[in-house]
């Protein structure tokens, strides 16, 4: 990746949040104003496109400017029916999320229309403003098939918006905690592969030339396409990483409890394995479909960490906490693996947990050994067993295989943040 980092240092001034400005310098009027000086690549008058770029760099790339459409309110007006209740699909800290439609145009004829997410900053809160900047900083020059993409902006006078791809299947906390006809529970499989998802998405963060900090890990802000690949979205409390002379930055705690590490809740130190810590929860909440903090528990079960750890270490407990609408239907050592891998990510200490590459290559490994097919993997035993007692393997000529697509189900659910 080379030195793609490097012109942030030039460009972008920090913030008084610690955050980068993504060039950004505010007035006294509360106003924003972009530089796209140096050969930035935002654009008013580029063609859109909600699926160019991560196809070509699987492994994810660092650009070197933000590479954003300039968008016109009037258009995410006309694009969401003018903000219309019918296309809200979530709100926060930020504001509302809509649902849009813009026109894909090309050589002046009408294209095909492209549904994306629009977040409306509110004009009220200076927080928006903040993740409005990072965002910018961030995801308008992080390409990864795990994060969720940053098609551009809107600037004009007071409104301030973002424009993102949409995400078809909605959010993993709407699939893990959500009531209704409109939430039905996720088979192991799928899962397995969000979870494999995201954390691809937080270790190509981590092992960037410049470390960045996600902050914020969470179910809901890992956002699910059609096809259930898990993206991680809302990057506006971000941070990047220590120098190699420190093991920690030091900013003002924020986040989600129950999901940030204890390390930075107690002292405010932010390290790269404090992601670990949340990601940790979030497989957690994965196996049991638990919030990580609920008060309509018993006291002593509210915060699903300190009740749940003791049940991750044996299997007969696991099985007691695991979510019952799975119906017994996962693999009972594949979901042992995962907890105690869960456990290590949970570790106290920063230097126990793993990193988030080898937590990839474990998850990758479970599955690997689960996608194998049964006749598969009983006549590797078979062929130990002859080994073992010297004799010849039996050759069978048509092993059985999965079927990899027999999730086909869910109906779509639409939220954001």
């Amino acid at each position: 990746m080379g030195n793609c980092w490097g012109s942030l240092t030039d460009d972008l001034a920090a913030s008084t949040t610690g955050h980068l400005s993504a060039g950004t310098s505010q007035t006294n009027s509360n106003t924003v104003s972009i530089g796209t000086s140096r050969g930035s690549n935002i654009s008013r008058n580029s063609l859109f496109s909600a699926s160019s770029g991560d196809e070509a760099f699987p492994n994810g790339q660092i650009l070197p400017t933000p590479n954003l459409r300039i968008f016109s309110f009037a258009e995410l007006k006309a694009a969401t029916k003018n903000f219309r209740s019918d296309t809200v699909l979530g709100e926060g800290g930020f504001g509302k999320v809509y649902k849009g439609w813009l026109d894909e145009k090309a050589n002046g004829k009408s294209g095909n229309s492209t549904a994306i997410a629009v977040k409306k900053l509110n004009s009220e809160s200076m927080q928006g403003l903040e993740e409005w900047q990072s965002e910018i900083n961030f995801l308008g020059r992080l390409s990864h098939p795990n994060l969720v993409r940053l098609l551009g902006y809107c600037l004009e006078e007071k409104e301030l918006l973002l424009i993102y791809e949409f995400m078809q299947k909605g959010s993993l906390e709407n699939h893990l905690f959500g009531r209704g006809s409109a939430a039905q529970s996720l088979p192991w499989d799928i899962r397995l592969k969000i979870a494999i998802g995201a954390a691809k998405g937080l270790a190509f963060l981590h092992t960037s030339d410049k470390q960045v900090i996600y902050r914020d890990f969470k179910a809901s802000n890992i956002l699910l396409d059609g096809s259930y690949n898990a993206k991680i979205s809302d990057f506006g409390l971000a941070k990047m990483g220590p120098s190699a002379s420190q093991s920690h930055v030091t900013t003002r705690v924020m986040g989600t409890y129950g999901y940030a590490a204890p390390e930075y809740v107690a002292t405010g130190h932010l390290y790269i394995k404090s992601d670990v810590y949340g990601f940790g929860v979030v497989l957690v909440e994965i196996l049991t479909s638990l919030r990580a903090l609920d008060p309509t528990r018993p006291s002593k079960q509210q915060n699903l960490v300190d009740w749940i750890k003791p049940h991750l270490s044996e299997r007969r407990k696991l099985k007691g906490v695991m979510d019952h609408r799975l119906e017994g239907k996962y693999p009972s050592k594949a979901a042992f693996q995962i907890a105690q891998l869960a456990l290590k990510c949970l570790a106290t200490e920063p230097k126990h947990r793993p990193s988030m590459k080898e937590v990839v290559e474990t998850l990758e490994r479970i599955q690997a050994v689960n996608e194998r097919p049964r006749e598969s993997r009983n006549r590797s035993t078979r062929r130990n067993i002859a080994r073992q007692y010297g004799q010849q393997p039996m050759h069978h000529q048509s092993p059985i295989h999965l079927n990899q697509d027999k999730y086909r189900a869910h109906q779509n659910v639409h939220h954001v943040r």
